[in-house]
């Protein structure tokens, strides 16, 4: 795994100027002036932060470990910090209850779920992926929910 570390202050500057604390901060990360991802900050002990970078980002780059890298960061607004599936989207339109029980989930376990329909790059496979994790969730306890459920093959 591939790492940028970033230093206290920096991540002071993305925390409204309020050292440590509670730092859960979703950001758009952009390197060298040419990639540029959503993502989270892992906090370190010692003040400082880290964000991983793939291998496929690492090899776009044409970057080695080690090498220096120009690093933006901008605060994500966004709802979800990941581009929000149009194929959930309507099947949250034709079913309304799926999308109040989408909702009742955590923050974290709703990222997670759209980062993995968003992976495919055909719409058909990312809709494919929708319906069987949606209808999978349906079948769980508010509360309760496993992504080893919610991911699980029929």
């Amino acid at each position: 795994m591939n790492v940028i570390v970033i230093p206290a202050d920096v991540l002071t500057q993305l925390n409204d100027g309020n050292e440590k604390g509670k730092f859960n901060k979703r950001v758009i990360i952009k390197v060298n002036q040419q990639v540029e991802w959503q993502g989270g900050i892992v906090a370190l002990s010692d003040g400082d932060g880290y964000i991983t970078i793939s291998k496929e980002r690492m090899k776009k780059l044409h970057l080695e470990t080690g090498d220096e890298v120009e690093l933006q960061l901008r605060t994500d607004n966004s709802e979800f910090g990941h581009e929000f599936p149009a194929e959930l989207s309507e099947l949250f339109l034709q079913e309304p209850t799926i999308e109040q029980r989408f909702r009742a989930m955590s923050l974290g376990k709703q990222r997670t779920l759209i980062y993995y329909i968003n992976q495919p790059k055909s719409s058909e496979k990312r809709a494919e992926r929708a319906i069987l994790y949606m209808n999978n969730l349906m079948q769980l306890a508010v509360g309760k929910e496993s992504f080893k459920e919610i991911f699980k093959k029929n």
